[in-house]
């Protein structure tokens, strides 16, 4: 089934807009068939400065800044300068983006970030596109408990990176072959040089939490997550930082509830074969698959394939038994496409062919 056309693009804004995330937001919106840049956010040291003056010599793209966004005035981020705005994409760092997340959503805008405040929130979902859209379910309960009630506004969270890279691998394996027991991950991040430092602050514990929310389900009152108590997950995780610029390396092992468990042959054909919900609506950004399998023992590689489908996938490789466990395999994802902005955009495209981004004209 094809999402339905969206006949006039929707004017969206981008909080945090000179930051990376928020580059590669503007980078992905500009080219955009649902979506047109609008009014950009940032701190009160780039507001009041065109866009392009405020990210000169700070620009990361492989491309030049894009016309839509070069002459728009970048704003201080407070709801009255986005009217106008449907849409908001939220590329903020963690220490501000809580309480103005909370103020965009207060002043009815379909927020979807990409920070970590909300991800826990027991009425907020956790969604990575290539997984649980059926957790936008939540949705309407969560306008229902706000104070005045809401309309239209709503936050919707994507997934710490390293989680997202991780869980669509499992979700096929769990959809295939039933809940999984354990899982040992550990992951290669970037942005360090000449260097490993095995260690990210906080990072673990997100991978761990998360993957039982993204993998859990909808109590049956739609109000709330089980966080998967029927079939608890164990996982355990170790980060590390390396040096690599783009793209995000897990070496996980893995053990299934049902046994015996698949063989490596049938993990490799379950994985190949795995399609998602945002494949069959067609949107915009959703890749042709959803897991690209490599034979060869070298690969992935972040350098060969963090670019493919335009990052939008995730890759996997030496897929084998595992004498511990079951079965173990590497999997490489691109940690600002669909690890962050390329997520959120997915998750829009998704709200609006679910009808849930509702237009101040509707």
């Amino acid at each position: 089934m094809a999402a339905e056309r969206v006949h006039v693009p929707f004017p969206v804004g981008v909080l945090g807009a000179t930051g990376t995330v928020g580059q590669r937001f503007i980078k992905l919106i500009a080219a955009h068939p649902y979506f047109r840049l609008h009014a950009l956010g940032a701190s009160a040291r780039s507001a009041g400065r065109p866009y392009h003056q405020a990210v000169k010599g700070r620009w990361k793209q492989t491309t030049a800044v894009p016309a839509s966004a070069r002459d728009l005035v970048v704003q201080e981020c407070v709801p009255d300068r986005f009217q106008g705005c449907v849409v908001i994409f939220s590329g903020l760092d963690a220490d501000v983006a809580g309480d103005v997340e909370l103020a965009f959503r207060a002043s009815e805008f379909a927020v979807f970030s990409n920070a970590k405040n909300h991800r826990r929130d027991a009425q907020i979902p956790l969604i990575v596109p290539l997984v649980n859209p059926a957790h936008f379910a939540i949705i309407p309960h969560q306008r229902s408990v706000q104070t005045p009630r809401l309309q239209r506004g709503f936050i919707v969270t994507n997934a710490n990176c390293s989680t997202t890279g991780l869980v669509i691998p499992l979700a096929a394996l769990e959809k295939k072959y039933g809940p999984l027991d354990a899982v040992l991950v550990s992951t290669m991040h970037m942005d360090i040089m000449d260097n490993v430092i095995p260690y990210i602050g906080g990072e673990e514990e997100k991978l761990e939490w998360e993957t039982a929310k993204i993998l859990g389900g909808l109590t049956q009152d739609g109000t709330s997550f089980n966080l998967r108590a029927e079939s608890p997950l164990r996982i355990s995780a170790s980060c590390s930082r390396v040096p690599v610029t783009e793209g995000h390396t897990e070496t996980v092992s893995v053990r299934f509830s049902h046994r015996p468990p698949p063989s490596p042959q049938q993990v490799r054909e379950t994985l190949a074969e795995f399609s998602t919900e945002a494949q069959s609506l067609r949107v915009p950004s959703a890749p042709q698959h959803a897991i690209i399998v490599h034979e060869d023992n070298d690969r992935p590689q972040p350098r060969l394939d963090r670019d493919s489908q335009d990052g939008s996938c995730v890759h996997v490789g030496r897929i084998r038994q595992c004498a511990v466990l079951d079965i173990k395999f590497v999997v490489m994802s691109n940690n600002v496409a669909i690890g962050a902005a390329t997520s959120s955009i997915m998750n829009a495209e998704i709200a609006l062919s679910k009808k849930i981004i509702i237009s101040p004209d509707s």
